[in-house]
């Protein structure tokens, strides 16, 4: 099993990719791209800059296509196709979508982790507030219209339940 969590910042992704691995002991988180790529020295710009989401989304491809069976994922090139589609990039015009779909093929569940209303009343207040709902925008629209047919056949969960329920919605699916 493989799950890819996306969603915009400030949404829980992270805890909740944390909490289905303590819950289910098969499983392993793979930390996001933006950590890793700062652990590894990369200078991040603040705001990030399209050059950053690049980075992001490349580094997040080389992931899906290198981490073992029972890894989940914080943050998928989906994430990151938003973010520039945000950002103003046309990006049916600038991106591989071949080397994005077969990376994504690779996934047997997608979570989206929207902004809801409990989401943004029980969550720390995010930052980047309009590049976060026009990304949340953006991400809902990759998936939904799929018209780079990047998703495919890929199950996909949207998680608009409570926040305590999202661990149990999503083991009904993998377990």
């Amino acid at each position: 099993m493989r799950i890819g969590v996306s969603g915009p910042h400030g949404t829980g992704k992270t805890t909740l990719v944390r909490e289905l691995c303590s819950r289910f002991g098969d499983l392993t988180p793979v930390e996001e791209p933006y950590v890793l790529l700062e652990e590894d020295g990369y200078d991040f710009e603040f705001p990030p800059s399209r050059s950053d989401y690049r980075a992001q989304l490349e580094y997040s491809v080389q992931l899906l296509n290198s981490e073992p069976d029972g890894s989940v994922f914080d943050r998928t090139p989906l994430d990151f196709l938003a973010y520039l589609s945000a950002s103003g990039v046309d990006i049916e015009a600038d991106i591989d979508a071949t080397a994005i779909r077969s990376a994504l093929a690779t996934l047997d569940l997608l979570v989206i982790v929207p902004i809801t209303a409990e989401t943004e009343r029980m969550l720390p207040a995010a930052e980047m507030l309009g590049l976060r709902r026009t990304m949340n925008d953006a991400l809902l629209e990759l998936v939904y219209t799929d018209q780079l047919d990047l998703v495919g056949d890929i199950p996909v969960l949207e998680l608009t339940v409570p926040l305590a329920d999202r661990v149990e919605k999503v083991g009904a699916l993998i377990h």
